[in-house]
């Protein structure tokens, strides 16, 4: 990220500590020498703290502090700073470790921001060198010139890094093909916390004999090494269990004569507990030219546990299982739709059967081949062969959405990790999950969804356990232990894929056997003599009851405007809702999360602000101010000031309030609305700064400007005083101001000669297009009155409180809709729809409003005003879908094209339209009216409102712009129209590009017959 990541947007320095002592001098001794030799970002403060202080576990353990390397020389050194303090360290890459051991009392390395670069590729030989922080799709996109990949492909496959797939030997559905991890480590460079630097791979006997030959500590690790693999031969080739997914403990096995005494594969899976890894060569694949899929429908999950040894014999790519409760909370989160369901076969279990072939027709003769094999054995499934790519990419996402989809089941307790990635023996798969399932029946577990990795015997799930109090962790406890006991029964691992770390570290007895385990802690001393590498985890570890990060996490509950209905009505849920998926941090696709994909930073994510905030909870000043030294019942409090944190503050004030998130997220973190509730406590009576003054009253300045709009446009324009004005306030100098109209859309609609008859509709008139851009509503009543409307506007200005939400003035925004709600009234109870243009303020009506104004006075008119809102296209589409088409007599002489060439137009949906009402009613309406759209996927514009505007926000506004929407219009054919329904999006766009960009009622207007509509 260069100057961006190093300068305004890196956290400030701070301390870790509680009040004095001998361990502030030393954490500050530490903190100074860091910063001293580390090239990189250094982090002791409250806020990084909490954001590094979880992963995707059930635990919680803040940080000693946070270091940034900007190149692997610089964490290098971080690592002998470090051990010159006797501190422990831990290496971080995507943070989306499920068992706990990507959070420590440590000094975090975090990776993924810096050094994530592809070294050198060899395509030949089939391999690349990396360094540990590279994101493992961006590094696929970078391969794929070569036509070759990675070959594990983990469900997080968008956010994980290389180092992060190592430390955990990572697996995903390809691995059915391509096996682990540890599979595609050819070498590794790896640090040891003494400072041993080497590369490690397979050793042969003269190699072996040269690194005797030049002695030092290399020598006495290599010999050592030898010495514990030959001592304990028999146990390792005993212990083991020999299936696929054999995840848990340290590979030892990767140790033995007939696999070359490898000492990079026996590193890979250690969870960051024996050496720091800086750079990697792996193997590469080549990337399927073609594939299908084959979906096979049985009665229930475990009949397709017993079918995987008949569907292996085809030697698929990939082989997932999911059950019917997966696909029903799926169907929910409207990660499946229509068509995915249309095309599901029949039954309550499914077998997913992905086959490559150098031909289509290779990959799906080798689907329908497994279909036909089946159909004519004894007990056949419903057997589904997916034609279209686009639907087998949709349904392949239902399934790796599954731990989002399972973590908040509607009308049922919250779910958690802790078992969620057993493996058996593929061939016993069934039995195992009919076991399995009785055991969760036993402890009232149930219902839980089923799925994964059935080819290789690997089964996800996510249980409601009760971590919030000591009985419900003591039944945790019993049932981990019960079914450890189960899967070791069956021969299998108790992990086939998201590794030991503090939930199944003090497992491993039951799985190796005690001397197996000892084997464990004496690799860990070969390494880590001193014990300082991720302590806790895998060797000598924590309890899998200790650091439970809900255990005792129970704040008083705020009084808070929002009433934050999917979180039971309780902040204290919504700040504690992220649970780690990181899909915040995808370089690309959606909307979520803009900040982040422009500072590279952990705090600038979604998931950063959502720790930082349920952190910000747990140390909630209530009967005094808790010691941050000294953990309680929720754990170890790092922020400690409340509403008035400053660490909080800094952290939400990059988030542009997008609402990206809330459709984006696997489980619909709402941070734009957890923004909104934290600034208006922030700021509750004290001075706020100056842009909530100007943007958030915006509305009120408006219409003072319509009283003389050329005198305020020169006021705003005007070199020189418009400096001082946006000095003042609070402004960022390099924006343009937008310039009022000559005459706002209401009051020429007041003196538009009055049109009766037809189907009434409420057009309204939101500040934006009213003020800055009446030519747009008045397209709009074009297209509505040739489509048989008759058009009303409200008699009086009215506001949605936009602004104001958006600013954190939340009290204002309910006098507001209050208002609005009331003037409204009389339509609404009549049944009348209303229409919004601007896309953030039709939003509000049917979000943030009826969340905001819940138990008002308005609250009913309120609900009849979120369920009557609509988009033009909304309106438009159920207009022609009751009228009985696209043809232009049908739809009352709205244009479908039938007669005219055809229009190219590329669309940037509003956030807000994506979160909130989608875009795919605008893609039905644009092509009814003969129009070819593009609908670019390439997040958000940077502007958002007030956040592009306000002064120290321009930088990180033009770089999101810079990385999707401003290239993606200057690439836009000839002739291609732009459309964009967001006032925000417009103007970012045209200050960007020379394009003009349009909004829908524009060009639909413009495609209407000659006079139609016309006054």
């Amino acid at each position: 990220m260069g100057k961006l990541g190093a300068g305004r947007y890196a956290r400030r320095d701070g301390n870790a500590e509680g009040p004095g002592g001998e361990g502030e001098w030393r954490t500050a001794a530490l903190r100074r020498d860091l910063a001293d030799r580390v090239d990189g970002e250094v982090r002791f403060d409250p806020g990084s703290r909490a954001a590094y202080a979880h992963d995707s576990s059930n635990y919680q353990q803040p940080p000693i502090g946070v270091v940034v390397p900007r190149t692997v020389e610089a964490g290098a050194e971080a690592v002998a700073v470090c051990a010159e303090h006797d501190v422990p360290v831990l290496s971080r890459g995507g943070g989306t470790s499920l068992a706990g051991q990507c959070c420590n009392t440590a000094v975090v390395i975090d990776w993924s921001k810096y050094c994530r670069n592809l070294i050198s590729v060899d395509p030949k030989r089939r391999t690349a060198i990396v360094e540990p922080g590279a994101c493992l799709d961006d590094l696929n996109e970078a391969l794929s010139e070569h036509g070759l990949m990675v070959g594990p492909k983990p469900s997080t496959h968008d956010t994980c890094t290389i180092g992060g797939m190592i430390g955990n030997n990572s697996c995903g559905a390809s691995a059915q093909a391509y096996g682990k991890m540890v599979d595609s480590v050819v070498r590794l460079e790896v640090l040891t916390y003494d400072g041993v630097r080497m590369w490690v791979g397979p050793t042969s006997d003269e190699e072996y004999e040269r690194i005797q030959a030049e002695g030092g500590r290399r020598a006495e690790i290599y010999r050592a090494l030898r010495a514990l693999r030959d001592d304990g031969m028999e146990l390792i080739r005993t212990r083991y269990p020999d299936i696929p997914r054999r995840v848990s403990g340290y590979n030892l096995d990767s140790l033995l004569p007939e696999k070359g005494f490898d000492v990079g594969r026996a590193l890979v899976g250690s969870e960051s507990t024996l050496v720091t890894v800086l750079r990697a060569e792996i193997r590469l694949v080549p990337v399927p030219p073609y594939q299908s899929l084959a979906v096979l429908g049985y009665d229930d999950i475990f009949a397709a546990g017993d079918a995987v040894k008949r569907v292996l014999p085809a030697e698929p790519l990939a082989l997932e299982g999911m059950d019917d409760t997966l696909l029903d909370l799926a169907r929910r989160d409207k990660l499946a739709g229509p068509a995915v369901l249309k095309d599901m076969p029949e039954g309550a279990g499914w077998l997913m059967v992905r086959f490559g072939g150098d031909t289509k027709d290779e990959a799906d003769r080798r689907a329908h081949d497994l279909i036909e094999r089946l159909e004519n054995e004894p007990d056949p499934p419903h057997c589904t062969f997916v034609h279209d790519p686009s639907l087998e990419e949709r349904l392949w996402k239902v399934r790796e959405a599954g731990l989002g989809a399972t973590a908040y089941p509607p009308g049922q307790p919250d779910t958690h990790e802790g078992w969620e990635d057993s493996a058996v023996p593929p061939e016993r798969l069934g039995d195992y999950l009919r076991d399995f399932q009785r055991l969760i029946d036993e402890f009232g577990y149930g219902p839980v969804a089923l799925y994964g990795h059935f080819g290789q015997g690997c089964v996800h799930t996510r249980i409601p356990f009760d971590l919030e109090d000591e009985k419900g962790t003591g039944n945790y406890r019993r049932f981990i232990e019960r079914a450890a006991r189960l899967v070791v029964d069956y021969g299998g691992s108790l992990s086939g894929e998201h590794g030991d770390g503090q939930s199944r570290g003090e497992l491993l007895p039951l799985m190796f056997g005690d001397e197996v385990v000892r084997l464990f802690g004496m690799l860990k001393a070969i390494f880590d003599l001193r014990g300082k590498m991720n302590p806790g985890k895998v060797v000598h570890p924590y309890r899998l009851d200790d650091n439970l990060d809900h255990l005792g996490y129970d704040p008083a509950e705020p009084e808070t405007h929002f009433s934050f209905p999917d979180d039971k009505h309780r902040f204290t849920h919504a700040a504690a809702r992220c649970v780690g998926i990181g899909k915040c941090r995808a370089s690309s696709g959606g909307v979520m999360c803009p900040s982040y994909r422009a500072t590279g930073e952990e705090e600038h994510s979604t998931r950063g602000r959502a720790r930082i905030l349920m952190e910000m909870m747990r140390g909630m000043p209530q009967d005094g101010t808790p010691d941050p030294a000294v953990p309680g019942p929720g754990g170890a409090a790092v922020i400690t000031d409340g509403w008035r944190s400053e660490d909080v503050r800094d952290a939400l004030d990059l988030c542009l309030a997008c609402k990206g998130c809330r459709s984006d997220c696997p489980v619909n973190v709402d941070m734009a609305t957890y923004k909104a509730e934290f600034l208006s406590h922030h700021y509750a009576r004290r001075i706020r700064p100056a842009a909530h003054y100007t943007m958030g009253w915006l509305p009120l300045w408006a219409k003072m400007a319509s009283v003389a709009p050329g005198a305020a446009n020169t006021a705003l324009n005007v070199p020189g005083l418009d400096r001082v004005v946006k000095r003042l306030g609070g402004i960022a100098p390099e924006r343009r101001m937008p310039r009022f109209a000559s005459e706002r859309f209401t009051d020429w609609f007041k003196r538009r000669p009055a049109r009766t008859g037809g189907r009434r509709v409420v057009l309204w008139p939101d500040t934006f297009t009213n003020n800055f851009h009446p030519h747009i509503a008045k397209a709009a009543v074009r297209v509505l009155e040739a489509s048989g409307y008759q058009v009303e506007v409200p008699p009086v200005p009215m506001c949605c409180g936009l602004t104001w939400i958006s600013t954190g003035q939340l009290g204002v925004a309910a006098r507001v809709l209050r208002r609005t709600a009331g003037a409204l009234a009389p339509r609404l109870r009549e049944g009348i729809p209303v229409v919004g243009l601007e896309p953030s303020c039709t939003a509000v009506f049917r979000a943030d409003a009826p969340e905001l104004m819940e138990g008002d006075r308005v609250e009913d008119d309120v609900k009849r005003l979120r369920d009557q809102t609509r988009t033009l296209a909304e309106l438009l589409d159920e207009h022609q879908e009751e009228s009985g088409g696209p043809s232009p007599g049908a739809s009352h002489d709205v244009v479908a094209g039938l007669d005219r060439p055809k229009v190219r137009a590329i669309a940037q949906p509003h956030c807000h339209q994506h979160a909130v009402m989608g875009f795919g009613t605008d893609e039905r309406v644009l092509t009814r009216a003969g129009v070819q759209v593009d609908t670019l996927d390439v997040g958000c514009c940077g502007l958002a409102g007030n956040f592009g505007f306000e002064n120290g926000h321009y930088e990180v506004s033009t770089k999101i712009a810079e990385q999707g929407v401003w290239p993606a219009v200057k690439d836009a054919g000839p002739g291609t129209t732009v459309l964009a329904d967001g006032f925000s999006c417009r103007t970012q766009i045209e200050a960007g590009t020379g394009a003009r960009p349009r909004h829908l009622a524009e060009l639909l207007a413009d495609l209407l017959p000659d006079g139609a509509g016309r006054d």
